[in-house]
C-alpha cells in the first residue's frame, strides 16, 4: 500500500477495517473506524471483528467474511448489522457494512470491510436532501424575485415614459406661454433696423424676461425690455400685466418716467402682499430724423443700455439710481436722452448676460467689464450682427448661464449702407 493510498484511508469519512479472513482478526483500522466504534485504532487491531457486533450479528459478520474471501466478483458483499458501543454491548448503533476479499501473493488473505453509521448517513442524506431543497428553494427565490425585478423594471420604464411625455407636454405649454409675452414680429422704426432675441435658461419653465417695440404715431415709436421677478406661471401673469400696461400708458403720456410710473403704481399695487412681484425695465421712445434719430428713454433698477458708435468707440448709457418698478410706493427713476448717428447701434440686454458665470475662477461675465470689452472687439455693428454675437455668446456660456436673457438692437443705418 502507498503512502497516498494509506493516506486516502486514514482520512476516509466511513470505517475502514482490514480483517484477517483465518482468524476474523482486525489487522488495520482508520480513524473513522475508531470514531464509529467508540475504540482506539491500537485497541481494534489484533480485536475478533465479530466482538464489535451485537451477539445475533455474529453469524452474519462470519458468513460475510466466508463469502467475501471466497467471491470471485469485485463487488463488495453487503450487510446490516448492530455495532456495540460500549463494552457490555448494552449500546448499539446501526451499520451498513461492505466487504470484498483482498489477495496477497506474500501475505495473509485479508476482507476489506467498510463500515457506514446509518444515523450519521441519514443525516448527511437529510443534510443533502435539505440543501438540494434550499438549493431550489433559493432558487425559486431568485426567479421570484427576477420576475418581480422585471415587473418592477417595467413599471419603472412605464413611469419615466409617463415622465418624459409630461415633462414633454410641460416644455410645450411653457413654450406656448413664453410666445405669447414676446411679439412674433418686431416692426422696426421708420429707416431704422432693428433685432431681438430670447434665450430661456430652461425650456422647463417660462421665464419673466420681456420686450417690445410698437409705434405711438406716425414719427414716434415706444420700445421696452425688462425682467420680471421670479419664474413660471406667476411670472407669466406678471410679465403679461407690464407688457400691456407699458402699451397703455405710453398712449396717455409717452414721458418715459411718467410711463414708469404708472407702471409702478399698478404692481405696487397689485403685488405688495404675500406674494411681492416686481421688475426691472427700461422704457424709452425713439423719434427717426434726417441725420440719425433721438432715443429718450428712462429706467427702473435696469442695467445700462449699451452703445457701440459708428467710429467703435463703446459706452454705456448713464441711467444710474434707477430703482425697482413695484417694489416701492414712490420710487426713483432715472432717464437719458441719446441721438443715434448713422452707424450707430444701441443694445439693450436682461441681467442674465452680465452675470452669467464664466472661467474657472467662477466670476460674473461682467464683473471686470466683459461686455464692453467684447462690444469693442466687435467694432462697427449692425443690429443684427450684435445680436448675433451675443447669441453665440450666450451658447458659450453653457452651465454658466443660469437666467434668462432678452436681447434688443436699434441701429441707424450708415448713409453708404443704401447705396
Amino acid at each position: 500500500m502507498s503512502a497516498t493510498a494509506a493516506e486516502l484511508l486514514d482520512s476516509a469519512p466511513c470505517g475502514v477495517f482490514s480483517v484477517d479472513v483465518a482468524t476474523a482478526r482486525i489487522l488495520y483500522a482508520n480513524a473513522a473506524a475508531a470514531r464509529i466504534t467508540a475504540r482506539s485504532r491500537d485497541a481494534l487491531v489484533g480485536t475478533s471483528v465479530t466482538d464489535l457486533f451485537t451477539i445475533e450479528f455474529e453469524p452474519v459478520l462470519t458468513a460475510l467474511i466466508d463469502v467475501a474471501s471466497n467471491s470471485r466478483a469485485d463487488s463488495p458483499i453487503g450487510a446490516s448489522a448492530k455495532l456495540t458501543v460500549a463494552p457490555d454491548r448494552s449500546d448499539a448503533i446501526a451499520v451498513s457494512i461492505l466487504a470484498n476479499a483482498l489477495r496477497t501473493p506474500t501475505g495473509p488473505m485479508t476482507v476489506t470491510m467498510t463500515l457506514h453509521n446509518e444515523t450519521e448517513r441519514n443525516v448527511r442524506e437529510r443534510d443533502l436532501i435539505d440543501a438540494r431543497d434550499n438549493a431550489e428553494a433559493a432558487q425559486d427565490s431568485a426567479e421570484a424575485a427576477l420576475d418581480r425585478s422585471q415587473d418592477a423594471l417595467g413599471a419603472s420604464e412605464e413611469a419615466r415614459k409617463q415622465a418624459e411625455a409630461e415633462r414633454t407636454q410641460v416644455q410645450i405649454l411653457a413654450s406656448t406661454l413664453q410666445r405669447t409675452l414676446l411679439p412674433p414680429i418686431l416692426s422696426a422704426p421708420t429707416g431704422m433696423n432693428v433685432a431681438a432675441h430670447y434665450h430661456p435658461a430652461s425650456i422647463d419653465e417660462v421665464g419673466g424676461d420681456f420686450y417690445d417695440v410698437f409705434p405711438l404715431d406716425n414719427r414716434t415709436w415706444g420700445f421696452f425690455l425688462g425682467d420680471v421677478s421670479g419664474k413660471g406661471a406667476g411670472a407669466a401673469a406678471v410679465t403679461s400685466l407690464t407688457r400691456y400696461t407699458l402699451r397703455a400708458a405710453a398712449v396717455f403720456d409717452r414721458d418715459p418716467i411718467s410711463v414708469l410710473a404708472n407702471l409702478n403704481t399698478v404692481l405696487h399695487h397689485d403685488f405688495h402682499g404675500d406674494d411681492p412681484r416686481f421688475c426691472t425695465v427700461v422704457f424709452g421712445t425713439i423719434t427717426p430724423g434726417p441725420d440719425g434719430a433721438v432715443v429718450d428713454l428712462a429706467s427702473g433698477g435696469h442695467p445700462p443700455a449699451l452703445r457701440i458708435g459708428h467710429d467703435a468707440v463703446v459706452d454705456f448709457v448713464d441711467t444710474t439710481g434707477g430703482q425697482l418698478v413695484g417694489a416701492l410706493a414712490e420710487p426713483h427713476f432715472a432717464s437719458a436722452s441719446v441721438t443715434l448717428r448713422p452707424g450707430d447701434v444701441m443694445a439693450f440686454y436682461t441681467d442674465g448676460l452680465t452675470e452669467a458665470i464664466v472661467g474657472p475662477g467662477r466670476t460674473r461675465f461682467d464683473d471686470d467689464g466683459g461686455l464692453e470689452s467684447f462690444a469693442t472687439e466687435k467694432g462697427p455693428t449692425t443690429a443684427p450682427k450684435i445680436v448675433d454675437d451675443l447669441t453665440s455668446l450666450l451658447a458659450s456660456f453653457g452651465d454658466g448661464l443660469q437666467d434668462d436673457v432678452a436681447l434688443l438692437a436699434f441701429e441707424v443705418p450708415r448713409v453708404d449702407a443704401d447705396a
